[in-house]
């Protein structure tokens, strides 16, 4: 495998403004011009500077030529996609695609990967979009509400959704290939499904606020915060949603995240370099073959 072709297919975790996290798929095409011929002319911007003095200020006058010392376009249109989306009000891993990166993308959405979040809830209010910023539409108590309480919801809520797991997984839980799959952890739905909680459980509880970490599958930032609201009804009260962030996307996890003060080039290379193992391996055991985009990986 050629070391420049990991450029053409990888990933790098980026911050985007504010809390969003992203992992990009990215190529070097815009950033690099390669030469292709000693034949093949190509501009090259050259700067010259004029300075001049007025009232004691130095201006500073740049001329631009063009220089053919260098080969290759000086730019090139590249196709961006984007992975499972967040919505306004959410915030986490993000997943972009871009050039070829968005192959592998559809590759990795094939493989209908779990996604985890943290969500946040506030006891006693309702509001019209499930979120603590909607417009108010009722007051509860929450006293009566504890732990055990809760998690006996939640419990009710994974199991019911397991049965929704296997369901549409359309496998036969008597036969070999189901108890392999159970032991590789790929059961899961490989078409389209309603929402699924694959797993959930309260990490923080201090009335009114508690916090949950979710597991799913096909779902939406809106979908858990109805969950949330619905919660709050089963233990004969009301909550909304305070903050939805996702903290996993199939095989990327936020821990891998580059901060804005490392978008740059060597920072970026080094994240490809470290995600590329683990996206093959994860498309190799779940489609059961290699990818033709992750094969790709290390050719122009």
């Amino acid at each position: 495998m050629r070391p420049g072709g990991l450029w053409r297919n990888g990933s790098v975790w980026v911050a985007s403004p504010g809390v969003t996290l992203g992992c990009v798929w990215v190529s070097p095409l815009p950033l690099f011009h390669m030469r292709r011929s000693s034949s093949e002319p190509c501009a090259c911007p050259k700067l010259s500077c004029e300075a001049s003095q007025r009232s004691g200020i130095s201006l500073a006058a740049l001329t631009v030529t063009v220089s053919l010392a260098v080969r290759g376009p000086r730019f090139k249109k590249l196709k961006i996609g984007a992975g499972h989306r967040l919505d306004v009000k959410a915030s986490g891993v993000f997943v972009l695609g871009i050039g070829h990166g968005n192959k592998l993308l559809t590759d990795l959405y094939n493989c209908h990967l779990s996604r985890v979040y943290t969500v946040g809830g506030l006891f006693g209010k309702a509001t019209d979009d499930f979120s603590d910023t909607g417009n108010l539409v009722e007051k509860t108590t929450f006293d009566h509400i504890t732990r055990e309480k809760l998690e006996r919801i939640l419990a009710v809520i994974q199991g019911t959704n397991q049965k929704a797991l296997l369901m549409y997984s359309n496998i036969d839980m008597k036969t070999q290939e189901a108890y392999e799959l159970a032991v590789k952890g790929l059961i899961r739905p490989m078409g389209k499904s309603p929402p699924i909680i694959t797993a959930v459980r309260c990490l923080q509880f201090a009335l009114p606020e508690f916090h949950l970490e979710i597991h799913c599958l096909h779902e939406t930032q809106q979908y858990l915060r109805k969950m949330v609201h619905e919660i709050g009804l089963e233990l004969k009260s009301s909550a909304v949603c305070t903050q939805v962030r996702r903290i996993r996307d199939g095989v990327f996890t936020v821990d891998d995240a580059l901060p804005r003060t490392q978008w740059n080039m060597q920072s970026i290379q080094e994240a490809i370099q470290n995600c590329q193992l683990k996206v093959e391996t994860e498309l190799e055991k779940t489609l059961g073959e290699q990818s033709p985009s992750s094969a790709g990986w290390g050719h122009s």
